[in-house]
Parts: C-alpha cells; structure tokens; sequence
C-alpha cells in the first residue's frame, strides 16, 4: 500500500519512478521505463542539480525566490490568509511595525469565531475590527458562515504556480497546482511590510500514485494511510511533498485536495502536485480558466526521496487518539477491538495529566465484539467538500440515523457548495437520514462546538485528534474520544446504527455527481477591497481588542524560572494554548495568556507570572535609579549577580522535549511572552512554524541535550551570562548554570543552530515589532 524510498529517485516524463539510475545503468533503466510504456533514454541525466531543478517545487519557488540562491529562499507570495483567530493579532502587529497598505491580495474569512461560544460581543467586534480593515488597508473580507478559510482560498484565491501564505497550519492548495505555506502571524506581518520568508533549501520528496481508490474509499482513507507512514519516522519533516504518478489522473479534484490538506499531519513543509485536464476544468466551473497551467516534472526530474502509494490497495482507515498517525484499518481495529482499543486507553493514561481519567473506549464494545460510537462529524476544509458530502448522502439516502445516542452533523465548506447540494438533493437526502446539516464554520476540527459527552466517542472528517481537539477538558474531569475518518465510513457507520463500519460495505451505492459551483453568492457578500484602500476608513475596535504589551529588548544576562517541565515525546500547541473555547479571547493577549499550559501544567501561568512581578520590580528600581530590594535582590544575590541587577533580565522558560505540533497560531509562543517568558528548552522543534514563532516572539529556541532532562525541575532557576554577546557574535552554543536546591550549580549547554542574521536582530530587538520599529526610527 505504501513503500518509502529513502534515497534518491528520479522520475522520467512524469510516469516512471526509476530506483539507482547510475548503478543500474542505461540498459536496465531502460527496461523500466519501457514497462512504463514510454521511449527509451538516448544517455542518462548528467548530474542530480540540475535534474533537481525540474521538479515542479523546484520551479515554482524559484518563480518566488527572491535571494538569488538555490539554498536559501526569500519568498515573497501571491496572496496571503488569515481567520477571525487570528487576523487581528496580524494587523494590529503590522501597524505597529509600520504598515500602511495591504501590499498583496489579503484574505480574512470568519470561520472559527463563528459562535458566541463565551458570550458577549466580542466575536462579533473582532468581525467588525476585520471589515474595517479591509476597508482601511484593502483587503478582502468574508463574512461568517460563508466559507471556511480553505474552501474560500481554494475555490477563489489558488492558481497553478502560485504561492500562498496562511495563518493556519493547514494551508494546503496543492492539488489545485498552489504551495500552500500554513505559518504563525508575524510570517503574514513580513509580507505585510514588504519583507520576505526566509528558509533553508527543503528536499523535494515525490508521492508517486498508482491505481485508483476502490469503491467506497475516500480521501481522508489515502491521507491516513500515508500520514502512518511517514509522521513518527520524520520523513517528510519541513520537506515538500510533490504528487505526481498516473495514479494522480485517477482522481477528481476535490479527492486530491482531501488528500492534499491532511499533508500538514504530516508535518511536511508544504505540497504541491501535477496538474491535468481535471483542475482546468475545475477553474472553469470556478469562472477563473486564467489560474489554470499545465504543471509537470521535466523529462527527468530528481527527488531526494520518494513516497509510492498504490491507490487500488488502500483500505477504509481511522485515526485513534492522540494523533492522526496512529492508524489502523478500520478492518483491523474490528477484527481486534479490544486488543487496540485497550492500547490506546493505557497510552492515554501515559499522556493525560490526569491519573484519574480514563477513555473508557474498550466500554464501546458490545456484547458482540462491535464497537459503538457516539457522534459523526463531517466538517471543514476536509471533510465538508462538495465530493465528501455528495458520498455521504448516497450511503444515507433513504435510511435513518437513528433515535439513539448516536447523531450525525454536517458542515459543508462553503456556501456555494451548500446550495448546490440542496440543488442536487444531498442535503436533502441528510436531513431525511436524520442528519444535522450545519453552516460553513471550523468550530469541530479545533474543539468550539459539537462536543461529545464525557468519555463520548467521536469519529470525524477533520483534520486533528489531538487531546482536547473535541472540545474536553480534563482538567476539570471532563474526558472523550476522537477518531479521524472517511465521510464515507462515517455514513456508513450512521447507517448501520453507528456501529463502526467500513464504506466498503456501501461501495455500490457511491457515483460521480457533477461538480457545480455559484461563485455569484461570494460576489452579493464579500468585501473586495484589494487595491481600494480607504485611509479615512477608522479602525473598529471592540472593548476585548487589546494591543501588545510593550516587550523589551534582549538583556546582557537572563535569569530564568522553569516555568514548566513536560517530558511527553511531543508537545502539541493546543497543550501550549488551548483551542476551543479560548478562541474568543484571541484579539486580547493578556487574557488569552491566562490559559496558556492550562491544560497540560495548570501551575504555568503562575510559575511565569511570579518571575514576572520579579522582574517588574528589577526594572522598576533599574529605571528608578534605586537599588533592587525585596524578593528580586534576594533572587539575584543567590545567582551571584548583585552587582549586575541592571544587566539581568529576570524571566520564565519552558522545557519541552518536542514542542509544537500542530498548528501555526504564533499565539502557542507569544502567550509565553507576555508572561516573561524568554526561552524555550526542546530537544527538537516539531515545527519550523514553531520555532518561527518563538523567533519573532524574541524568544530564543535553545536546544538541549537529551542527558539534560532530568537536571530540570519545574520552579527552579537558571543563569546564562553574556547571552546578548553570544546572539551579537553569532554563537552556536551559550553555557548556563542551575541554580537552587535540587541542580545547584549544575552546568547545561545551550544551542542555538541555525538563527539567521534576520533572527538574530528580531531576538535582540525583543520581537519582530520592535525591530521594525527600530528600523523605522
């Protein structure tokens, strides 16, 4: 079903895969590739640089590229996107750092603050915040309940050769012939004042396609079975994932963005794959034919890996918790439902903080060995697509959800995907079936709506599992289950009663439906402001709006509490600030920071904010021209800098093992900021967007050793003497002494690879806002 090819490969004409090209020599190379159906190579390729330079990533970024090197890009983009989480941190960060038009189009959808889920006004006042930045700056705004951000981008922003930059890690065009990149903020506030993204060279990774689906199995089913296979070893990790193969042909638009989507689970760079006949067909029916080109790999184009999918061997899969990479054929899972499901309960256990709360899932199963489940959900940028939802309504025509625990919503993506499938009876055949059928919104995908009971089970075409996506909250006892699946399986699974149950048993009813589109409808609601920028427009702001605390520059020594010790394998940033309910508080940084680690150390934001009121009264009495007293100079006197108070920022830092999986909200770091926060300990980043964050937060990403880890202890301090110096001089590495009861005067090595000269200066700076601000002087 999946073979990973770790070396390199080349592919001929875009069909053949060819394996040891150089070893195998011109003879044996020819054979596969007439096998493949294709004329026999005259010579092999000369050099693998040159052959790298034809894949389609390769050209479309150098179309991009704007530092005259193959290995270091500084990208600017097409356009960018941003949703009602997090497009206000954006533009009042812009402001600050002196922006006074939208120089690219800008696209702000209202797909997450959708509901009032806290009550009060201020979702609505963030909407209105947006509108008039629109008005102001030019941009585009779309209102709430019209489109999620994905389906709007897709359906009226992507082209082939573009590239598009988004606050939301899942932004994903690629099968639409777009490189999607999902990043924090202040990435989309570079762009905003004419800088540009700066990244080493990524490897090029080819997902070659075979065969086609069987009946009855879907996107999310290819997407998982791929994201198994390549999430925990690493091996597309900050790579771009280029699909290419005949099995690409085989697949209608939508069903590879379905695919396509789900590639930041596997915490790849971004993606991009061939087009064909079928996306310029796509861009027709969107009234857009000028977006669409033919893009293909040179005639021999070099790979640095290869990922071969054979599309005819994929079975229906599901997620289990934690992870979407903790896969297994639904097949499996009910030929073994205790055995498994009892495995996912006991490493639970390992990563809930609550000892107490258990999954319950091996309860799911009946008397008979069949697993039960609570709630279906198909929804988003993944699951609510025109294909998925048409698929569902066939399986459920006719028959009926049930009257039981068990109950069915739908969220299609869009609104002109909405009316066409009222058009064409599939919302209709839903709501016959006992569906809910629900507007366009992502409240199901990050946990602000739809929330199962306590230790409910939940299967879901979204795009994460991780703790807490559905909503729970275990610090409070409050505990349930998701699982990622096809739409179709979950119709299935609604059809038989919500007994798990593989589409394949539905396959006969599953036919193509002709894909319509009415982008009139986007024309009577959206604001299109692109290149109209209004400067009398006045700035809306609602009474939760509130703007960055000031940050300070980069002290010469850092005297540093650990706030918190998490020695989990990975550390999702919804662990680090939660989603959910917390999303309203987005526009309000001191409130939102309140819940930062909540729900994985509740003692955090109390550990930070005591450093804090510690290094309010240093600077207090530094700025007074006073000597330090109280808790302060006692702190100080035992690090042995007493005579260097005015030279010695107190703050926090967080110790992590891996840090920031998951989503691209700068929000994750920048609440650690405004809390004192002036470091992260990882062994590894999860993420580049992570670790971007963290950099424009003005917070260094140190790496550990792993043979550190058992030096840190949560509320003890740290030292790390001339850090401004060694950030000045372009130090790799700083030492650092512990200090306090249980790591006394221990020693640690601090490293800081791979911090560019811009990082440097936004991390003396403090923030990138203060560095623009310092430019601007």
């Amino acid at each position: 079903m999946i073979r990973l090819i770790e070396k390199g490969v080349y592919l001929f004409n875009g069909n053949a895969l060819v394996e040891d090209v150089e070893k195998k020599g011109l003879t044996a190379v020819n054979e596969e590739i007439q096998a493949a159906g294709m004329k026999p190579l005259e010579r092999l390729p000369e050099d693998r640089e040159s052959a790298a330079g034809g894949t389609i990533a390769a050209n479309i970024i150098a179309a991009h590229n704007v530092s005259g090197t193959k290995n270091n890009y500084r990208i600017r983009f097409d356009s960018l996107a941003s949703h009602d989480i997090t497009y206000v941190g954006i533009i009042q960060t812009a402001i600050a750092s002196g922006m006074k038009r939208f120089p690219i189009p800008y696209v702000m959808t209202n797909c997450h603050n959708s509901l009032c889920a806290v009550g009060g006004t201020i979702n609505e006042d963030d909407h209105l915040f947006g509108l008039s930045a629109a008005k102001r700056y030019g941009g585009e705004f779309v209102p709430a309940h019209l489109a999620v951000i994905h389906s709007y981008v897709r359906e009226m922003m992507s082209g082939c050769g573009r590239m598009i930059l988004g606050s939301d890690s899942h932004t994903r065009y690629g099968a639409l012939g777009t490189m999607g990149v999902g990043e924090g903020g202040p990435e989309l506030v570079k762009q905003l004042v004419g800088r540009t993204y700066d990244f080493p060279r990524a490897d090029v990774v080819a997902v070659y396609l075979t065969g086609a689906p069987r009946p009855g199995i879907g996107p999310q089913d290819v997407a998982l079975a791929i994201i198994g296979a390549v999430f925990k070893n690493g091996f597309v990790k900050n790579k771009v994932m280029e699909f290419v193969g005949p099995g690409v042909s085989n697949l209608p638009v939508e069903f590879r963005s379905g695919i396509d989507v789900m590639t930041t689970e596997t915490a790849c760079w971004t993606s991009v794959w061939r087009t064909d006949e079928r996306v310029e067909e796509y861009f027709h029916i969107h009234g857009r034919p000028e977006a669409y080109k033919r893009l293909e790999p040179a005639a021999a184009a070099w790979y640095d890996a290869a990922i071969v999918v054979e599309l005819d061997k994929v079975k229906p899969m599901i997620a289990l918790p934690f992870h979407p990479s903790n896969v297994y054929t639904i097949e499996e899972l009910n030929a073994n439902p205790y055995e498994i499901l009892k495995r996912v309960e006991e490493d639970a256990r390992s990563k809930l903080e609550n000892p107490e709360l258990k999954l319950n899932l091996t309860e799911k199963i009946s008397k008979e060995g069949k697993i039960r489940v609570d709630q279906g959900i198909i929804a988003g940028c993944s699951g609510g697509t025109f294909d998925n939802v048409v698929a569902a309504a066939q399986i459920l025509r006719g028959g009926s959800v049930g009257n039981g625990e068990f109950s069915l919503s739908v969220y299609p993506g869009s609104q002109p995907a909405m009316l066409e499938l009222i058009g064409n009876g599939s919302v209709g055949a839903l709501m016959e079936a006992g569906a809910v059928v629900k507007t366009a919104f992502c409240g199901p995908c990050f946990g602000a709506g739809d929330t199962p009971s306590n230790h409910g089970f939940s299967i879901r075409h979204t795009t994460r599992n991780f703790p807490n996506r559905e909503g729970s909250k275990p610090g409070e006892g409050q505990i349930s289950s998701v699982a990622l699946m096809d739409a179709r399986s979950i119709a299935a699974t609604a059809a038989n009663g919500g007994v798990l149950t593989s589409a394949e048993r539905y396959g006969e009813l599953l036919h193509d439906e002709p894909y319509k589109f009415r982008g009139d409808l986007y024309e009577k609601k959206v604001y299109h402001g692109f290149g109209k920028a209004d400067d009398s427009q006045e700035l809306i702001y609602g009474p939760n709006i509130r703007p960055w605390p000031k940050v300070y520059p980069l002290a010469d020594n850092l005297l540093l509490k650990m706030a918190s010790v998490i020695t989990d394998p990975v550390t999702t940033t919804d662990e680090l600030i939660p989603s959910g309910e917390t999303s309203s508080l987005r526009s309000n940084p001191l409130k939102l920071a309140e819940f930062a680690l909540s729900r994985k150390d509740p003692l955090y934001v109390g550990r930070a904010k005591a450093a804090q009121a510690l290094e309010d009264d240093r600077r207090a009495a530094v700025e007074g021209g006073v000597p330090v007293r109280g808790e302060a100079e006692k702190l100080l006197v035992s690090a042995g800098m007493a005579d260097s108070a005015a030279q010695t920022a107190i703050g926090s830092v967080i110790f992590a093992v891996k840090p920031g999986d998951g989503s691209a909200r700068e929000q994750a770091a920048s609440s650690q900021r405004v809390l004192g926060g002036q470091a992260n300990f990882a062994e590894e980043y999860a993420t580049k967007r992570y670790r971007s964050n963290l950099i424009n937060w003005g917070m260094i990403p140190f790496i550990t050793d792993s043979a550190d880890r058992d030096k840190f202890k949560a509320g003890e301090w740290l030292l790390i003497l001339d850090i401004r110096a060694a950030i000045e001089s372009g130090a790799e590495e700083v030492g650092a002494r512990l200090i306090g009861p249980g790591g006394e005067g221990k020693k640690i090595s601090l490293k800081m690879p791979g911090l560019t000269k811009d990082d440097r200066a936004i991390i003396l700076a403090g923030c990138l806002m203060n560095f623009y601000a310092n430019e601007n002087k």
